[in-house]
C-alpha cells in the first residue's frame, strides 16, 4: 500500500507536492489558532471551560513526549530509505517512523478542541485525517505508522486534558481573582456567581 501510494504521489501535479508537504505544518498553525479562539470563547464562561482550553494543549505534548518514548523503543525504520523516490526528503538516520508525531499532534489537537468546542468536529477532524494521510502521501511514514499515531493521539490527547482540568481550574479562579481587570465577568453576573460558588471556602 505504501508504494501504490508514493507512486501516484509522485504522479500528481508539482503544485500539489508543495500543498502536501507544507500543508501538514499550516494545519497544525490552524489547530494552535482555534486554540486562541477557543480561549476568548472561554475567557468569560465558566472557570472551567477556560481551563479545558488550556489543557488541551498540555495534553497534547504530554501525548507527543509518549510517542516518542515509543519511536525509541520500536525503532522502526523510515519507509523512505534505500533510495526510494518521494516527495519529501527523507528524515534523519536516528529519526524513526513509528508513530508518526504529526498523526499524534494533528489527531491530538482535534480530539481535545471538541473537548472544550464540539460545533468543530465536522471540519477538525477530517483535517487531521488529511494532515495525518499526507505522511504517507509526501513518503516518510508508512501507513500504519499515520494510523497508529492517529489513534494514539485521539485516546491520550484528550485523556490528559481531562486529567489535568481539575488541576489547572482552581490556578484560573485564582487569577481571575488577583487580575479581575482581565476578566470583566461583571458583564456577565450569573457566571461570577457560578465561579465564586466554586472557590475554596464558598458557601
Amino acid at each position: 500500500m505504501y508504494h501504490d501510494i508514493v507512486d501516484f504521489a509522485l504522479s500528481t501535479p508539482a503544485w500539489l507536492h508543495t500543498v502536501a508537504e507544507v500543508g501538514t505544518d499550516a494545519g497544525l498553525f490552524l489547530f494552535a489558532l482555534l486554540f486562541v479562539v477557543a480561549a476568548v470563547r472561554a475567557w468569560r464562561g465558566p472557570a472551567r471551560d477556560l481551563a479545558l482550553v488550556v489543557a488541551g494543549p498540555a495534553g497534547i505534548v504530554l501525548a507527543y513526549v509518549l510517542s516518542e518514548v515509543v519511536k525509541v523503543l520500536v525503532k522502526e525504520d523510515r519507509p523512505c530509505r534505500g533510495g526510494i523516490a518521494t516527495i519529501a526528503a527523507c528524515p534523519p538516520l536516528d529519526d524513526w517512523s513509528f508513530p508518526s508525531n504529526h498523526s499524534v499532534i494533528a489527531a491530538g489537537a482535534a480530539a481535545t478542541l471538541v473537548l472544550c468546542w464540539r460545533a468543530l468536529a465536522w471540519a477538525v477532524f477530517p483535517l487531521a485525517a488529511l494532515m495525518a494521510f499526507s505522511r504517507v502521501f509526501v513518503g516518510v511514514h508508512y501507513p500504519h505508522d499515520v494510523a497508529g499515531g492517529f489513534l494514539f493521539g485521539l485516546a491520550l490527547a484528550p485523556l490528559f486534558a481531562l486529567l489535568l482540568v481539575g488541576a489547572i481550574t482552581p490556578a484560573v479562579r485564582l487569577l481571575r481573582a488577583r487580575l479581575p481587570r482581565y476578566f470583566p465577568e461583571s458583564a456577565n453576573p450569573s457566571v461570577a456567581a457560578i465561579n465564586r460558588s466554586r472557590m475554596p471556602g464558598s458557601e
